[in-house]
């Protein structure tokens, strides 16, 4: 894709991997909205717009008063939040529902809701881009927060089905599954298995992005050994759960002396 003279939507664009977003692909040309909770500023957006994505009717109505405007070419549906940590490990489905809910409409329903306004506009124009901030959770799971690895695992298998029915309508698809990123949702998850592989900052993440959307390539892996935990993963599902397993074991003592 030619991101140079394309108007680019962020979500979750004021800090974080969005703010990154924003300031990447302003460098590369392209004309950025940032969206975000609450009124912000983000350095390289040519307008930033407060939108609450888990808002249906607000979020829809956004995107179609800046497509009326000016055609989205480039979706990126960044917005994410990790909840539900549970750090007794006492029961894996003790979030409530609310907690579930918030986690299912921000990290899973917003990327749908930004399809369904912009697909057909898309393919009315002969195609388009959508960006998908998921994460490795999404493809790997999280230790401590059922919720985030979940709706994660949902947001994949979303993204999936979004790149492969519309191929033939000009709509291609990036699937951003970052491991630890220098970020506030990090900062405040103590004890984050997604650590464990290093911390990467968010503007190297942005770069791997925007990389993957110029070659119009869908699995963007920042973190390159996420590949072989995938791999192991497929190979041997029960040795994998065992591991999984263990890496719960060696947490809980850093959670119980906390």
């Amino acid at each position: 894709m030619i991101i140079a003279g394309v108007t680019a939507v962020v979500t979750g664009g004021a800090q974080g991997i969005g703010a990154a977003l924003v300031s990447v692909l302003a460098d590369a040309g392209a004309r950025v909205i940032s969206l975000d909770l609450r009124d912000h500023a983000t350095p390289g957006a040519a307008q930033c717009l407060a939108c609450d994505v888990a808002d249906e009717a607000a979020f829809a109505a956004t995107l179609e008063r800046i497509d009326d405007a000016t055609p989205i070419g480039l979706m990126c549906s960044n917005a994410g939040i990790l909840t539900g940590m549970d750090t007794t490990f006492a029961n894996i489905a003790h979030a409530p529902s609310d907690v579930w809910n918030r986690a299912w409409a921000v990290n899973v329903m917003a990327h749908v809701i930004a399809a369904r306004v912009l697909v057909p506009r898309m393919v009315a124009r002969g195609g388009g881009y959508f960006l998908h901030t998921a994460s490795a959770a999404g493809l790997l799971n999280q230790v401590g927060s059922a919720v985030y690895g979940t709706t994660k695992h949902a947001a994949v298998g979303f993204a999936e089905a979004l790149a492969f029915g519309h191929r033939d309508d000009g709509i291609r698809v990036s699937l951003l599954c970052p491991q630890g990123v220098d970020t506030p949702m990090v900062a405040g998850a103590k004890d984050n298995p997604a650590v464990a592989d290093g911390i990467l900052p968010a503007a190297t993440v942005a770069k791997a992005a925007v990389d993957a959307i110029r070659a119009e390539r869908f699995l963007v892996l920042p973190h390159a050994v996420v590949a072989d935990y995938m791999a192991a993963k497929t190979r041997d599902y029960d040795r994998w759960i065992g591991g999984m397993a263990k890496l719960q074991r060696v947490l809980k003592p850093a959670k119980d002396a906390s």
